[in-house]
């Protein structure tokens, strides 16, 4: 099998589980929404953002790494929406084990889905800073010290003058502000 032909299967077979889990992620988070006294467009809302923000925080996740930046929040963000998203399949399921196991299948098998992808695509490293000179890491920059400059005997230093006394005119008295007496002086609030 070809490089080529290999990657093609594992693009229909990614799309295939990502689909089927995606739908039933979705279903289930849509249900219990609705279960709950929620309108079926709120169902559907509830559950494009539930499953995809797991998704979305995925992908600032990595590109946060990539960055150096901090994780943590977005980190905390991931791991809550994805219990929110394993306990809506979890609350449609029959009360046994088992049931909780089958129900938590489509939200695990998309969760994972989504962090095999994003940790299979490239990471490109960081841009070196323009004014620095690209290296790799084998190699070690020389270390150059430049010759120290002779020393120079200081200038005498002439002595100082006292600057004359700068008289200035007295500051304008600015009359107080006047607040109304039937107005209460809130900041951002017009009336």
């Amino acid at each position: 099998m070809t490089e080529r032909t290999e990657s093609a299967v594992r693009l229909v077979i990614l799309l295939a589980i990502g689909t089927m889990a995606g739908a039933a992620a979705f279903t289930h988070v849509h249900d219990l929404s609705v279960a709950h006294g929620q309108p079926h467009w709120i169902g559907w809302a509830n559950a494009v953002a539930v499953e995809l923000m797991a998704i979305y925080l995925g992908l600032e996740l990595r590109a946060r790494r990539r960055a150096r930046r901090p994780v943590g929040l977005v980190a905390s963000l991931l791991v809550a929406f994805a219990l929110l998203s394993l306990a809506a399949q979890v609350a449609e399921a029959e009360s046994s084990v088992w049931g909780w196991i089958v129900a938590a299948v489509p939200s695990l098998a998309f969760l994972a889905l989504v962090k095999v992808v994003l940790s299979n695509a490239p990471v490109t490293p960081p841009a070196p800073e323009p004014d620095q000179p690209q290296t790799y890491w084998h190699e070690v920059p020389e270390q150059v010290t430049p010759d120290p400059e002779p020393q120079r005997p200081a200038d005498p230093v002439p002595p100082t003058v006292p600057a004359p006394a700068v008289i200035s005119a007295p500051a304008a008295v600015l009359p107080p502000r006047v607040v109304q007496p039937n107005r209460p002086h809130v900041v951002g609030i017009i009336r």
